[in-house]
């Protein structure tokens, strides 16, 4: 069974923007209102001390009317918890920090979206679930795929 525990969580970091206000509550034009939504998920870690380590979860949110090519809103922010575990084996340690700490973390970032996007005056903005398993395989994949650097 892993073992670890999250320490504290906490807003490191957060941008709001949403240049196009009021311009865009009044464009009532239906075909111009389809929204497209980019979501990019990242993840640092940083060791400490006595098995802490921080794990950043790092996201961007950009909306946009993409006929007008208008921005609706842009959020940016990082979201830390401060975990200590004690797992010694190299592989196991990077799932848990990569994997079980960001879905622990998400629906954090997930209702700090919501709020944001709510007290602008703007319809909620529902985040997906995200699928930290998928990008840790994802990445593992890329990570083999490239080679490793000549010894000179």
């Amino acid at each position: 069974m892993q073992k670890f525990n999250i320490i504290s969580q906490f807003v490191k970091d957060i941008s709001f923007e949403s240049p196009n206000v009021p311009e865009l509550f009044f464009k009532q034009d239906s075909e111009n209102n389809q929204a497209a939504v980019k979501m990019d998920v990242s993840i640092n870690i940083k060791a400490s001390e006595n098995n802490v380590y921080m794990v950043d979860l790092i996201t961007k949110v950009h909306s946009k009317l993409e006929k007008l090519d208008k921005t609706i809103f842009l959020i940016e922010s990082t979201y830390s918890g401060l975990v200590q575990c004690e797992e010694k084996d190299e592989e196991s340690l990077k799932r848990i920090l990569l994997i079980d700490v960001p879905t622990l973390l998400f629906p954090a970032v997930r209702a700090l979206v919501t709020r944001l996007t709510s007290e602008s005056g703007m319809s909620p903005f529902n985040m997906q679930f995200f699928d930290f398993t998928a990008l840790y395989e994802n990445n593992q994949k890329k990570q083999s795929a490239t080679p490793a650097p000549a010894n000179q």
